[in-house]
């Protein structure tokens, strides 16, 4: 029967405790929300949802087409050149979503011949990248600059490192500063992930590699997504000029996708807009981070120090996980689960959001939920 092994494949999952459901949630969900990524509490901001809005009476409900056609806007045109700005770099280019953005990136700088080196806690976006390039790839140890070292010696072409600037499961930062050192020695380049970065690390939130001094180096490039800090969707890639003009050329998810909606640019300009004015949610949300943390350490659960915004809480098993993610919700908190094989590590763990805009008592309310429905 066609499309038989299905079942199977379903059924191995359900006795594993793996089984992914779709939730939809309402408008006005009373949940206390430590799920999303929304790091800085500006998804719902009333300037936000009014950028967005308004470039959608604008400009439409839809970009109409790939943005070498008609999908690029003066919008889109606008948001690049302030995001590039933002971050420090010489040029932007904005891709439907961040994955999109990864894709490009990755295939584009690691062409047939050349070298890949990447970190094992990387993102499926930029797995799935260095599976879809044309140059051989080597995955190294996590957060390894020696690792990073010792495969770049191992190839006298081309080469190009890879690595999240910010891990999204445990929420660690990558040593980009020692990554950018072992690059140079071998004369690679040097891709980072700022996904989980931007809005949270470096001056008023311009990212981890802003923060480490590596904003407009000619051998480093960097994605980061619209959809996390800015509240919005999207992704943009960062660069020198002749890489962005390198992938608009090259990068097939650039070429044959239709362009970001308006709505989701104008929302995003909205964010950056807002970011620049309040530089101190960056602040908070990582003094949000610690606080949880702290309080988790101390109500006994085995938390993992946060370098971003984001805060892992170590659970037993994937089963366990899975019911202690519904307890919580149950008890009016939402949570991440994270279960095999979203974790490299094999570590199931609930992942919570440590949110700009959460108060005191949120906190509070939060760790105590957790505490109390713990496994």
């Amino acid at each position: 029967m066609a499309f038989g092994w299905i079942d199977d494949q379903a059924e191995q999952r359900r006795r594993a405790g793996l089984v992914r459901t779709l939730r939809p949630r309402p408008a006005d969900s009373p949940l206390l929300d430590l799920a999303s990524n929304d790091y800085l509490g500006l998804a719902h901001h009333a300037e936000v949802v009014e950028g967005a809005a308004a470039a959608a009476r604008t400009w439409g409900g839809g970009s109409t087409g790939s943005r070498l056609v008609t999908g690029t806007t003066e919008l889109h045109v606008q948001l690049e050149r302030e995001l590039a700005e933002f971050c420090g770099f010489e040029a932007a280019l904005v891709f439907s979503s961040g994955y999109a953005a990864n894709l490009a990136a990755v295939t584009t700088l690691a062409p047939h011949g050349s070298l890949i080196v990447s970190d094992a806690g990387n993102h499926a976006s930029l797995i799935d990248g260095c599976r879809l390039a044309r140059g051989a790839t080597q995955v190294v140890g996590h957060a390894d600059p020696d690792g990073v070292r010792k495969a770049l010696r191992t190839h006298d072409g081309q080469a190009v490192v890879v690595s999240d600037s910010v891990f999204s499961v445990d929420g660690d930062a990558a040593p980009v500063g020692a990554l950018a050192e072992a690059c140079r020695e071998s004369g690679a380049g040097l891709l980072l992930d700022d996904a989980h970065g931007l809005g949270v690390l470096g001056d008023g939130g311009r990212g981890a590699p802003y923060a480490a001094g590596l904003a407009g180096a000619e051998d480093v490039v960097v994605t980061v997504t619209l959809s996390k800090s800015l509240g919005s969707q999207g992704g943009a890639v960062l660069g020198p000029a002749r890489v962005i003009d390198h992938l608009v050329n090259a990068a097939r998810t650039f070429i044959f996708d239709t362009g970001l909606a308006p709505a989701a640019a104008g929302a995003a300009l909205a964010a950056l807009t807002l970011l620049r004015r309040e530089p101190e949610r960056a602040a908070r949300a990582r003094a949000v981070a610690g606080d949880l943390h702290a309080r988790l350490t101390a109500a006994g659960l085995e938390a993992v120090r946060p370098d971003a915004a984001v805060v892992s809480v170590r659970a037993p098993s994937p089963e366990a996980a899975v019911q202690w993610a519904a307890d919580c919700r149950a008890a009016g908190l939402a949570v991440g689960c994270f279960r095999p094989p979203s974790v490299p590590d094999g570590i199931s763990r609930l992942r919570l959001t440590a949110r700009a805009d959460l108060s005191g008592a949120e906190i509070e309310r939060a760790v105590r939920v957790i505490g109390e429905t713990r496994p």
